[in-house]
């Protein structure tokens, strides 16, 4: 067994016992919310662990791939069909989810059940409106180190484009500093592979701590509305796999199966974040350059959260037929490009999804108090949505290296991508 498949097995094993022991402290524990709360601190370390590591990895990684690009045209030539992929895919996905809550209409049996919340009750998400400034302040970093403290991907993204571009631009004299860069970046690789050995403790208390707190009956009380979203984004997985056969062949299923790891710690820590230095090692290991794979993948984490979209429309119609408002299908219409727009601007906010949801129920004059429905249960619906998210990206990574002819013969396995040269 490989070390990748014994870590799957670990993970997989911490989200079965998380589960059992979460259910055993709701059930016969005098405090099972401060059992929660304990356990949650274990996954609290294990994502610290991980923001650590993002901001250092994708600068480095980055860096050294523009720069040895050396193009600044082709960097914009990159950028330019990976934005066009992640507008194209976005879109997909928020018009599949609206397609799918008007055919479910799962909103109509939460109104049957009882289980509303008054109209004018409070959520308590804080919402703001979207806007060209807030775009703009929170794309360009007023500091790089303030960016880099705070993990904005998309502010490291930027940075690491004008550097590396920079470094190209200067030659030789860059290269003795492209070459530490360099030695950073396969640090980071190892550094990756230590923490990723905490990622099963993580699953468990993540589970454990939700299942205490929460409880099953939650489970049974959403049960359809959940139902019906999972089953919304294992629709969504075959369209993006089926187009992403149209441009890579069959070969995408080898994909699949090594964003198999990242794929379940996303579902199981509720974060595509916890996730990323393996989805890029499972990228390259599929056989796209790094150089590629650095620079789309964390623009993709900003632009391309193809779960999020599609719960944004989702739970958005649902809350609109739980209080029996019909909307017309050209409401609905603005209503996907307005979440199109405000998703783009709050990258990197905690809860985004609720925090859009929240600003386009106000625009549209439905009950806020409807995030209340969702409330309890986001955390079992932000497990699919960041397993999505991860799978979205990947796909998306794929089709673009195809596209520059960057995609190469897969990496075999029991290599230690720490050691790998970044080409």
């Amino acid at each position: 067994m490989t070390n990748r498949n014994r870590l799957t097995t670990y993970i997989l094993v911490g989200l079965v016992l998380g589960i059992v022991v979460g259910y055993v402290a709701n059930t016969n524990m005098a405090d099972p919310a401060g059992f929660a709360d304990k356990m949650s601190l274990v996954t609290t370390l294990f994502l610290r662990l991980i923001k650590m590591i993002i901001a250092p990895l994708v600068f480095a990684t980055l860096v050294v791939g523009i720069a040895k690009m050396g193009d600044a045209k082709e960097v914009g030539r990159i950028g330019v069909k990976a934005l066009g992929w992640f507008i194209i895919a976005s879109l997909l996905s928020l018009t599949l989810g609206l397609i799918l809550v008007n055919i479910f209409r799962p909103g109509d049996a939460m109104a049957l059940s009882g289980h509303l919340p008054a109209a004018t009750a409070s959520s308590g998400i804080t919402t703001a409106g979207f806007t060209l400034n807030d775009f703009v302040t929170h794309l360009v970093p007023a500091s790089i180190v303030d960016g880099m403290a705070k993990n904005e991907i998309l502010q490291i993204v930027i940075f690491s484009i004008f550097f590396g571009t920079g470094a190209a631009a200067v030659g030789a004299r860059a290269t003795p500093l492209i070459d530490a860069i360099d030695g950073v970046a396969h640090v980071m690789l190892k550094v990756t592979g230590y923490v990723m050995n905490f990622a099963p403790f993580a699953v468990f208390a993540a589970v454990a701590s939700t299942i205490a707190k929460s409880g099953v009956g939650v489970l049974a009380t959403y049960g359809l509305f959940m139902g019906e979203f999972y089953l919304s984004m294992v629709l969504l997985w075959i369209v993006l796999i089926l187009i992403g056969i149209l441009f890579v062949g069959p070969r995408i299923l080898k994909l699949l199966g090594l964003l198999r790891e990242p794929t379940i710690l996303a579902f199981t820590c509720a974060s595509s974040e916890a996730a990323f230095p393996k989805t890029l090692e499972g990228l390259e290991r599929f056989g796209v350059k790094n150089r590629l794979a650095a620079f789309v993948l964390p623009i993709g984490y900003s632009f391309n959260l193809d779960g999020s979209m599609l719960y944004c429309t989702f739970a958005t119609i649902f809350i609109a037929q739980a209080y029996g408002i019909e909307l017309p299908l050209s409401t609905q219409l603005t209503m996907m490009l307005v979440l199109m727009l405000t998703s783009k601007g709050i990258a990197g906010v905690p809860r985004a999804s609720l925090v859009v949801i929240a600003a386009t129920l106000n625009q549209f004059h439905i009950p806020e108090a409807g995030l209340l429905l969702l409330l309890g249960i986001d955390h079992f619906l932000d497990m699919g949505r960041s397993a999505t998210n991860v799978i979205g990206n990947g796909i998306a990574t794929a089709v673009v290296a195809k596209w520059e002819g960057e995609l190469g013969q897969p990496v075999a396995e029991e290599k230690d991508m720490s050691t790998a040269t970044l080409r």
